[in-house]
């Protein structure tokens, strides 16, 4: 038994050497993620054995002299108690925050990433959709914790989140006396404390598990620019395990420094949490931005009566936006599969300019999403700035529905126009600043050829369209037509690729060039242009 598990674990050290990684920036996000999950770990067990989650009321005694003898929770009681009288309880209390609010920000950077690079594309959907699950699970995990030290800060925030609930049409009542177990603030502590401390971190894990498993079933996804040379790169191990336990190293070091000098979370200034006050200029945590920023962009009064029940459309709106925007990223792979009806693996990333249509729709995306997020500040950026708040709000109202297909639109434009200069690359290379007289008296500037590995990248194929198919009867049905029109608009704004018969036009042309006047290994271009001067390189759909 003993040497079945040796040969066994041979085989898969063995496996894991074969295996290549590619050493790329965005690939240490991923580490830091990994690195703030154990961050949190670590400090979270360390704060469940001194904090108390209840709302039974006390009288403070410790050493914080301006709340001494004031009524507070025992969850606001144990919180002081960590950062006043625990030895290290304050540090680790702000890592275990630092750690909570890097770790989204990471993750953001991950789903861009993947999402630019084509990154979700069969066989990799499926994590794609554990990464956009993991990062709700982490905006789940990190709003139940900003709510446990029930300080005024936190109370302020279960109070618009009661508001909400409250406003749900038929169910709101219902549920909001389960989730806060009675009138406010009922026993929302001890109700949110299993969802922070074992239900979100135990999903959390579960999906990460679940992601490193199909990560080493269908590996590492080349970037365009290694994929002729597919097998270079480091050992995943032990070469590429040993950098990521550094950067592990080093991210955990980072976020105890920030704890360690950098004040976070101050309840000793908010003042315990009290149901009839709330606290001004208050802000969430960044990464919960979005959801408070929806809120003030609905306008005032948006609300209908029907069957004698009031339905405010300032909570529902949000509410369904928000839920449409994270279920949109979770079916987008395979949403453009269908319109492409593309079913073949891919194992080399994008180029984001290469497919203008989705890369336009990424930053529309992102912008929305920032919209939202800058409308939670708005209070504050009015009160430093001495702007009026409506002003903000309008202006930021008018920017949320007419940004996103601008900036759709202005990116598609950028994506064509950097495939056009790598087209004029593609066929004329680069440029070198070098101006030569030809033997008609004509000037013509030297150009360095691209070599084979550059040209591989930058000569390339755009997926054609996918038309709609008719059924058995010949008639296209309305979902097939629909397909198609997508198909075709998503098919937009591709170059011409470059073709061997470019390539002898060109060179032609840059037989102009005396010889004696030409270094070898080099092309001229005229003043006269380029081939396909004057004509329309770009695909319309």
């Amino acid at each position: 038994m003993r040497a079945d598990r040796d040969r066994r674990r041979t085989a898969f050290l063995a496996m894991l050497g074969r295996r290549r990684v590619q050493l790329r920036w965005s690939n240490l996000f991923g580490v830091v993620t990994f690195a703030c999950l154990i961050v949190l770990a670590v400090t979270g067990v360390l704060l469940a054995f001194w904090y108390t989650p209840s709302n039974e009321l006390v009288t403070y005694d410790g050493p914080y002299g301006p709340l001494r003898g004031a009524t507070v929770t025992e969850a606001f009681d144990s919180t002081m108690r960590i950062s006043f009288e625990q030895t290290g309880g304050l540090l680790v209390r702000q890592t275990h925050h630092w750690a909570a609010l890097v770790m989204p920000a990471s993750m953001i950077v991950q789903l861009l990433v993947t999402f630019f690079t084509g990154g979700f594309r069969r066989p990799r959907q499926l994590s794609w959709v554990l990464l956009v699950v993991a990062f709700i699970l982490v905006l789940v995990a990190g709003w139940s914790g900003y709510a446990l030290p029930d300080d005024m800060l936190s109370g302020t925030g279960l109070r618009i989140v009661e508001g909400v609930v409250l406003s749900i049409p038929f169910i709101g009542t219902w549920v909001a006396s389960w989730m806060f177990g009675g009138p406010f603030p009922g026993q929302i502590i001890e109700n949110l404390y299993p969802v922070h401390a074992v239900v979100a971190p135990g999903l959390l894990v579960l999906v990460m598990v679940v992601r490193g498993v199909l990560s080493l079933r269908h590996g590492q996804a080349a970037h365009p620019r290694s994929a002729p040379a597919a097998s270079l790169g480091l050992r995943l191990w032990p070469d590429a395990a040993l950098r990521a336990a550094g950067m592990t190293g080093m991210t955990a070091a980072v976020l105890v420094l920030l704890g360690a000098t950098s004040t976070i979370s101050p309840v000793w200034s908010y003042g315990p949490a009290s149901g009839g006050e709330v606290g001004a200029g208050s802000q969430p945590d960044w990464y919960m931005g979005f959801l408070d920023g929806a809120l003030r962009l609905v306008p005032v009064g948006w609300e209908a009566e029907w069957l004698g029940w009031t339905v405010t459309f300032a909570t529902l709106v949000p509410l369904v936006v928000i839920a449409g925007y994270f279920a949109v990223l979770i079916v987008y792979p395979y949403l453009e599969a269908w319109v492409d009806q593309d079913r073949a693996p891919h194992h080399v990333l994008d180029r984001p300019r290469n497919v203008p249509v989705r890369t336009g729709i990424g930053v529309a995306g992102v912008l929305f999403y920032g919209i939202l997020w800058g409308a939670a500040s708005a209070d504050i950026v009015s009160t430093e700035l001495s702007v009026p708040f409506e002003t903000i709000i309008t202006t930021l109202q008018v920017a949320l529905l007419v940004g996103p297909a601008l900036a759709f639109e202005v990116t598609r434009r950028v994506c064509i126009g950097l495939q056009r200069k790598d087209r004029e690359v593609a066929l004329h290379g680069h440029e070198t600043g070098r101006v030569v007289r030809m033997s008609n008296g004509g000037y013509a500037e030297i150009h360095q050829p691209a070599g084979d590995a550059e040209l591989a990248l930058l000569s390339v194929t755009p997926v054609p369209a996918a038309p709609g198919r008719a059924g058995g009867d010949g008639r296209l049905s309305g979902r097939e037509r629909l397909r198609g029109a997508l198909s075709r608009r998503f098919g937009t704004g591709h170059v011409v690729p470059v073709v061997e018969h470019d390539r002898v036009l060109v060179a032609g042309r840059a037989g102009q060039v005396g010889q004696a006047d030409r270094p070898a290994g080099t092309e001229s271009r005229g003043t006269g242009g380029g081939a396909g001067s004057g004509t329309d390189l770009t695909r319309s759909g």
